[in-house]
């Protein structure tokens, strides 16, 4: 049995205009650097055994304060990056639907089989996801791992897991709070889930949960 502490990185610039970053390197803002300070400080205290990331940067960026806390350096694994939304990369929802709006609307109805012109297809990403945490498990059996990642793919993952339609996951998981903990337990390659999307600030050692 792994326990894998699942983590969305610091809040970005492009957060004030919720424009969809997927795999552009944004920035994080002054909150999205304190928020990673908090999650060092949860770390710190939770002594997670090892921290993993995506290595896009506000992600490594923000596993940095928690990789230091316990004495190690973050393991970065491409496979745990965002979804790329091809030409929604940098755009707002309204941006698109002036750029194109039949495939927006395609992407409102099901954002899995019709997903954004361009981009991933969110099932190889849900794949290449998992495929990641169950590594992650068979190199820490028994442990507990703090994996910081991002929106999307971390809710398709949460689907794929669970066992719950891909299509849905905007719908069964319609936001995750920067920085906030989702604990998730692998067992056999069976997952359970332990806790969603609790903010930093009001979960400094979640670690209660046997």
């Amino acid at each position: 049995m792994t326990r894998l502490v699942l983590v969305r990185h610091g809040e970005t610039e492009w957060h004030a205009e919720n424009r969809y970053a997927g795999t552009s390197d944004v920035a994080l803002t002054p909150r999205g650097l304190e928020q990673a300070g908090l999650l060092g400080a949860w770390a710190e205290a939770a002594r997670p055994d090892a921290v993993w990331c995506s290595d896009l940067g506000r992600a490594r960026i923000t596993a940095e304060p928690s990789a230091k806390a316990i004495g190690a350096d973050p393991v970065v694994d491409a496979r745990l990056r965002e979804l790329h939304f091809g030409r929604g990369e940098g755009l707002t929802r309204d941006e698109m639907a002036r750029a194109f709006p039949d495939a927006l609307r395609a992407f409102r109805e099901d954002p899995v089989t019709g997903h954004l012109p361009g981009g991933e297809d969110p099932a190889a990403a849900a794949r290449r996801f998992t495929a990641c945490l169950h590594d992650i498990a068979g190199r820490h059996p028994g442990g507990r791992v703090l994996v910081v990642a991002h929106s999307t793919v971390l809710r398709l993952a949460l689907c794929r897991l669970l066992g719950l339609p891909l299509k849905d996951y905007r719908r069964r998981f319609p936001s995750l709070g920067n920085c906030a903990l989702t604990e998730i337990r692998l067992r056999d390659g069976d997952a359970a889930l332990l806790e969603f999307n609790t903010a930093i600030e009001g979960s400094l050692v979640p670690w209660s949960l046997q």
